[in-house]
């Protein structure tokens, strides 16, 4: 089986589709893109490039959202965060490297830092400003 993904007028991927070896494949049986994009167009209409799961074409499985670059040749996830930025490998880096001491974290966006999802939340105590209320006489 061979998968492809649906591009809209952006390179947006809007839906990803199996398709059968037989509809993939020249006389020889060798797997062949341009036979299953030309099956996939007959069938759907619109554009269309080959994905797989293993990340062997394009990088990256297609997801729908993603979008599909052709300087890199890839299927480029939904940025996950403003701060994080797109390496060579078609993956997106956070600021700071992931820690590696085995415990689980999750990103702060606000503080740009890895954090701990089961930490006690401690809260900034907060300070009321004081008026002088008495009114002179």
């Amino acid at each position: 089986m061979a998968h492809f993904a649906q591009l809209n007028e952006e390179n947006i991927v809007t839906q990803v589709i199996v398709v059968a070896n037989q509809d993939t494949a020249d006389q020889d049986g060798v797997e062949n893109e341009a036979i299953g994009i030309a099956f996939c167009t007959n069938l759907l209409g619109g554009n269309w490039k080959q994905t797989s799961y293993n990340g062997n074409i394009r990088k990256n499985y297609a997801g729908i959202g993603y979008k599909y670059d052709a300087d890199l040749d890839a299927f480029i996830p939904p940025q996950p965060y403003a701060s994080w930025t797109l390496n060579a490998d078609a993956q997106w880096e956070a600021p700071t490297p992931y820690p590696t001491d085995g415990e689980r974290y999750v990103w702060n966006e606000e503080t740009l830092t890895w954090i701990d999802p089961d930490a006690p939340v401690v809260e900034e105590p907060v300070v009321e400003e004081v008026t002088n209320t008495t009114e002179s006489v």
